[in-house]
């Protein structure tokens, strides 16, 4: 199933994309798609409902409205960093003996298609585009084996940050991470089912037309069980918790010189399976 949440933000209802690309608004039966969403089973729940005489009667999703993050605001966003070869070579750091870990705020969720708002005082705002991968239920202490028995599914996320801020302010990488508009996620929560091989998935990112991400989830340095095992041995995952997996190289940070977001530019990036994304930057204005 390809599951998403439409309409004005903060007021999003809950749909799914039928086979021939229309939407079936299910928020009638599914007020969201939350923590108690699928802490409860609701995945299976929804596609009992899907194949019911009820769905029969739902309605459509009109074209053309805004599409909101796939998930309600989840309890945390945990980022891994430095998490493909190629990446840390271009940011000049050592691959890491272990995962670097951080937080995004949630607070920074937007839709796959809202604007970037470049924050008040950035300079070196900039893109990466990431296999986010969205809990189902709760994870304390698993291993790798039992690992993507606890995955809903898995979305796109462009994983903005301002570098100057990460980087050069001291502290905790949270703060370049955190602005409004720098976690878009979505166009779908991809089910499982349907991701025959996450380890094998196209990502591409590019800027007003030019490419500077290609790159492929079979290069990550610590793999998607793993992260989630690992990851579960320092804090309780909860369902629908996300867990953004890193970028590849061709980030603004490594391009000779240095290359960051300006008002108006346009920021297009997909992955395999997971769909599109397009953001259109602007300045921050009160």
């Amino acid at each position: 199933m390809k599951l998403l949440r439409f309409g004005p933000a903060d007021l999003e209802k809950t749909a799914v994309l039928l086979p021939d690309g229309r939407h079936l608004d299910v928020s009638a039966a599914f007020p969201d798609y939350d923590e108690k969403f699928f802490a409860t089973d609701g995945l299976e729940r929804l596609r009992a409902w899907l194949a019911s005489p009820a769905a029969a009667s739902a309605p459509l999703v009109p074209a053309g409205v805004r599409l909101g993050p796939p998930i309600a605001r989840p309890s945390k966003i945990i980022c891994i960093g430095l998490n493909y070869r190629d990446h840390a070579a271009e940011s000049g750091m050592a691959e890491p003996a272990e995962p670097v870990v951080f937080f995004k705020s949630t607070s920074a969720l937007t839709g796959p298609s809202d604007e970037l708002v470049i924050p008040r005082g950035s300079l070196k705002t900039d893109w990466e585009v990431e296999l986010a991968v969205v809990m189902g239920r709760t994870a304390r202490y698993v291993s790798e084996a039992e690992a993507l028995d606890c995955v809903a599914g898995y979305a796109l996320h462009n994983d903005y940050s301002e570098r100057a801020w990460q980087l050069e302010r001291g502290g905790q990488w949270v703060k370049g991470k955190s602005a409004d508009t720098f976690a878009p996620i979505g166009p779908w929560l991809v089910t499982r089912d349907e991701i025959a091989d996450v380890g094998q998935l196209a990502l591409t990112l590019s800027v007003n037309g030019r490419v500077f991400q290609n790159g492929n989830t079979r290069n990550l340095i610590f793999n998607v069980p793993f992260l989630i095992s690992y990851l579960s041995q320092f804090m309780t995952l909860l369902p629908g918790d996300v867990i953004s997996t890193g970028t590849p190289a061709g980030v603004g940070l490594g391009q000779k010189p240095p290359l960051y977001l300006k008002p108006g530019d346009v920021i297009e990036l997909g992955i395999e399976g997971l769909g599109q994304q397009r953001q259109v930057a602007r300045a921050f204005s009160i």
